[in-house]
């Protein structure tokens, strides 16, 4: 068991306001480190924002903005989704932050310490958009199939380099010895591919005359840290790294959820310059899938970004969340549409959950009712889907979780139709006594069943966990998704 508990996000660019897909990953997280501090673990969830490179000098440009103060309008942006989405995260890590700019310099001078940065001149190909070097074989008629709308730019120029070359078989074999460091497994299967192919160094600074948006190289100001280098940094600066060593040592090594555009980065340059730097490397990298709109990639140009802000204004913050948890594979490609998302609400929020919990707090509700103790059949089969769930949120299959908790749902409305308890409850005809009693057993059953429904969802749906144990207590219905 678990004693301590670390998950972060990425840490997403500030360049442009939160996205659905970005949604995905911090509830995804959220869900992650609700349930292992329904465990009883002490966790430590961070987010925050990367706000140096290239990009965001260019974007406050465009703007005629301070850098910082462009950060700070987009870093708050995200910081508000905290409240929009309902997350749980401790720490929103800024690389901004006075203490992580320390952080990044005294990480930089141990890999340098280890003999893996060195200074070379060198002519590459860049794509501003991923702020990564390509190589031809990663374009796509010249472009980066990840942003084919920006150009490929040539870089010429005397930068510091990463010994990432070093460390192609210190990775492999950890890869081989740690099978579930990445999941799902065929993303792992896709990183070690790549490591297998070769590694080269990669360019970790900029000269400071040409782009002065980053962190200062130790002992050279003519340079500022490459954005990664930087940014990768603030998953342990986050834990106030290297000041605090005893949270360090008490979280570290953590877990890091991120997108698959992020693999790379994440389950190897990140690797590589932990141990270069002679540090744990992270616990596991869990890869999710993107979310395109009606079929295709969303852009402003097409008009089809979903806005979360938006979207949790007009149906609330649990809805999105129950929708992106219980529609989308956790690990592939999904595609979002609001016919799909009306027609999810109504039959599962609505018609689901909001439907049973009415009914049977209505009956609980009548003077005839009187509590029972609860039958052996239904609490066999909370307990059966409550292990289930567990399994499968710790597998992070979280729609595959949902839907067993879907399952005692239609289980308690099977059990409520099939006995009809309203007719011995609700009849002013009807004799008290036998029939009076089953009635009052079977909504008793279904009132447990209900709370241990609050019990599984609290890490997906939060806010309906809550209300369902509110609507238990005074047994008042509270109308919880009122059909679109």
């Amino acid at each position: 068991m678990l004693k301590n508990f670390y998950i972060t996000t990425t840490l997403p660019y500030v360049n442009a306001s939160p996205h659905i897909g970005f949604a995905l990953e911090i509830i995804q997280a959220d869900v992650i480190a609700r349930y292992w501090r329904n465990q009883g673990q002490e966790v430590f969830f961070n987010m925050g924002s990367d706000e140096h490179g290239l990009k965001i000098y260019r974007k406050a440009q465009e703007q005629n903005m301070d850098t910082k103060a462009y950060c700070d309008i987009y870093a708050a942006k995200f910081n508000d989704l905290k409240k929009a989405l309902n997350i749980s995260w401790d720490n929103f890590i800024r690389t901004t932050d006075d203490h992580h700019v320390k952080a990044a310099q005294e990480f930089w001078l141990r890999c340098q310490q280890n003999g893996d940065i060195y200074k070379k001149n060198y002519k590459v190909k860049y794509c501003v958009g991923c702020e990564l070097e390509k190589t031809d074989s990663e374009l796509v008629d010249g472009k980066c199939p990840v942003h084919p709308n920006l150009e490929i730019e040539l870089i010429e120029e005397e930068n510091y380099f990463f010994k990432y070359s070093a460390y192609q078989q210190k990775l492999l074999d950890f890869y081989k010895n740690n099978r579930d460091f990445v999941i799902p497994e065929s993303r792992l299967r896709e990183i070690e591919k790549f490591t297998e192919n070769g590694l080269e160094d990669f360019s970790i600074s900029r000269l400071k005359a040409k782009m002065p948006w980053g962190v200062e190289v130790p002992g050279d100001d003519a340079h500022v840290m490459y954005v990664w280098f930087d940014a990768l940094v603030g998953y342990i600066s986050a834990l106030n790294w290297p000041l605090d060593e005893k949270k360090f040592n008490d979280f570290w090594p953590g877990m890091q959820v991120a997108g698959k555009d992020n693999l790379r980065q994440q389950s190897s340059m990140w690797q590589a310059m932990l141990m270069s730097a002679g540090l744990p490397t992270s616990k596991q990298i869990f890869i999710h899938g993107f979310i395109t709109a009606n079929g295709q990639k969303m852009s402003k140009s097409l008009g089809n970004v979903i806005d979360p802000f938006e979207l949790v204004e007009k149906y609330g913050t649990d809805a999105v969340r129950y929708y992106l948890l219980r529609e989308f594979s956790p690990t592939e490609d999904g595609d979002f549409s609001m016919e799909k998302f009306t027609a999810r609400y109504n039959s599962d929020l609505a018609g689901g959950i909001g439907n049973l919990l009415a009914r049977t707090v209505t009956l609980a509700d009548k003077p005839e009712f009187e509590l029972q103790e609860t039958g052996a059949g239904i609490k066999q089969e909370a307990e059966r889907i409550t292990a289930e769930c567990g399994k499968l949120l710790e597998e992070f299959k979280f729609n595959e979780a949902l839907k067993s908790a879907w399952d005692l749902i239609s289980f308690c409305d099977r059990y409520i139709n099939e006995h009809k308890p309203w007719e011995a409850l609700t009849s002013p005809g009807t004799s008290a006594g036998q029939g009076k009693e089953n009635a009052s057993r079977v909504v008793s059953d279904v009132l447990f069943a209900l709370g241990q429904i609050a019990q599984l969802l609290q890490p997906c749906l939060p806010q309906t966990s809550e209300k369902i144990k509110e609507s238990l207590l005074d047994t008042s219905s509270i109308q919880l998704f009122p059909r679109l």
